[in-house]
């Protein structure tokens, strides 16, 4: 029989402040306001220098890309750099279709990975968990494993030199990830919120798009972020889809554009992905909130 008596409030309230000195947070809540203040910005400034450096030479010439070293501030801003990427290398015409595959890929994302993550979470039915354990297996399955089949399917139904195939393939991975924060958030749902709903008389998709799935908007917000972005920076798959098709390549196989056989144009190349970056910057700072909420929420479970 243990006769060991718990320890006084007084006791572990010292105890668990012992535990907790010397850690990044406690050193920094006993620097005044404004070194940590200081210290901050130099690692705020330290993260995000390589985009002000690609920013600062999507504005320099060939010579002075290399000239200026680590410099930011150009002699002379040369906007035409911008100009070039978007007119004579098409960056134009890629914007378009980024978009168009972005967009319609991050849709289809949405609604099939809701519609799986809800139905792990809330139906107990035959072969749920080795759906489950396929699914925890293909995060390590490296992608490029998948590229041949994916191509050989698309090239046997019609599909490989079209922006539609593009989607398809985008869009038809398993996307784990998304699958599993959709179920982690769902679990916690309340019943009664459906059973409410089917006393109502409504059926599974109207459940599911009128109650469930209006629910979960910060999941919803972070999944639309992680497509966005792994859809946006593609390459190897929108390259070979475009391979014989130039006219149907995305922003990050444009680049390609400005790789010559003899030499690379560096301030062209610079200005086109501060182009192809901005639509990122922008959405991410739009949905930085929800993207936050949404993984918070799913990791509850």
């Amino acid at each position: 029989m243990n006769t060991t008596t718990a320890a006084p409030p007084q006791v572990r309230r010292v105890r668990r402040r012992n535990r907790n000195r010397w850690t990044v947070g406690w050193v920094l809540s006993r620097l005044p306001y404004w070194i940590v203040a200081v210290f901050l910005s130099g690692a705020a400034f330290l993260w995000i220098y390589p985009f002000l450096w690609m920013v600062s030479a999507s504005l320099k010439d060939q010579l002075e890309v290399f000239a200026s070293g680590l410099g930011l501030l150009p002699d002379k801003p040369i906007w035409e750099n911008y100009q070039r990427a978007w007119g004579e290398a098409g960056f134009g015409k890629y914007l378009v279709n980024t978009v168009i595959v972005t967009v319609s890929t991050v849709v289809i994302v949405v609604v099939r990975c809701a519609m799986a993550g809800y139905v792990l979470a809330r139906y107990r039915f035959a072969g749920r968990r080795v759906a489950l354990t396929i699914l925890v297996v293909t995060l390590f399955v490296p992608t490029g494993y998948t590229i041949i089949p994916v191509i050989d399917i698309s090239q046997r139904l019609g599909l490989l030199n079209s922006l539609a195939g593009m989607i398809i393939a985008l869009s038809g991975g398993a996307h784990v990830a998304a699958i599993l924060l959709y179920m982690g958030y769902f679990r916690q749902v309340p019943r009664e919120l459906e059973e409410a709903a089917v006393i109502d008389g409504a059926g599974f998709l109207s459940l599911f798009f009128r109650v469930m799935l209006p629910l979960a908007i910060p999941v919803t917000a972070t999944v639309t972020l992680m497509t966005f972005l792994a859809t946006w920076n593609a390459f190897f798959l929108p390259l070979v889809f475009s391979f014989s098709r130039p006219d149907l390549r995305t922003l990050s196989v444009g680049m390609l554009a400005f790789v010559g056989e003899n030499s690379v144009d560096w301030s062209g190349m610079a200005a086109a992905a501060v182009i192809s970056l901005l639509p990122v910057v922008l959405l991410f700072a739009l949905l930085q909130r929800y993207f936050v909420e949404g993984v918070a929420g799913a990791v509850k479970s």
